[in-house]
């Protein structure tokens, strides 16, 4: 994907296209890094590239769900609310059996999911609010299909950021160093693709 989203013809294509291109920036921030650099939380914080992926897969099946499941509720969780609170966090840990491909490839297919429900789905179908976590509103029934995919676009938004902050204390990496990278670009004297360090010391 382009560093700008293509044009779009109308509100569906937009909710697409802007998911795609927020999906897609985790595969540039973390593009070039090994299997040992993407459990790294060099912050101060505890976020990884590795979980930070992990995590927005987790979050956006969650919400594709609900938009899937309009106007009802998706099935609950097979999990109790005490077991989910007891595992609360376990989508930001990389464990031994994931990979960077194995991460990359389940937000891929999420993304497969979530693009053929806002192909065919009811963007006014009221989305009902869940109760389960202290931060949504009481005072609202229902979101709508559109409410949603947007707030999906912040979410992943929201955390690409976090995924930039940690790719650049990684290694110093930055956003349009790392698509050029991806995609090729040409050098220019203000934008020099990003190299791996040992091929900037040959």
């Amino acid at each position: 994907m382009a560093a700008h989203v293509p044009p779009v013809a109308d509100e569906r294509e937009s909710l697409i296209a802007y998911l795609d291109q927020q999906r897609d920036a985790f595969a540039t921030v973390a593009f070039g890094l090994t299997e040992e650099q993407i459990r790294l939380a060099p912050t101060a914080g505890t976020l990884s590239i590795g979980g930070l992926v992990k995590h927005v897969t987790t979050c956006e099946r969650g919400w594709t769900e609900r938009m899937a499941a309009a106007p009802e509720a998706p099935a609950p969780p097979d999990r109790s609310v005490e077991e989910q609170a007891t595992a609360w966090g376990e989508d930001f840990r990389v464990t031994d059996g994931d990979t960077l491909e194995s991460l990359l490839a389940a937000l891929a297919a999420q993304g497969d999911v979530t693009r053929e429900v806002l192909r065919s789905a009811d963007l006014a179908a009221p989305v009902p609010v869940p109760r389960d976590a202290p931060w949504f509103p009481h005072d609202v029934e229902a979101w709508s299909v559109r409410w949603v995919a947007m707030h999906l676009v912040e979410e992943l938004a929201r955390h690409a950021g976090h995924a930039d902050i940690v790719r650049e204390t990684i290694d110093g990496a930055t956003m349009y160093e790392l698509v050029a990278a991806r995609e090729g670009w040409p050098e220019t004297p203000w934008l020099k693709p990003w190299r791996p360090a040992s091929a900037t010391l040959a």
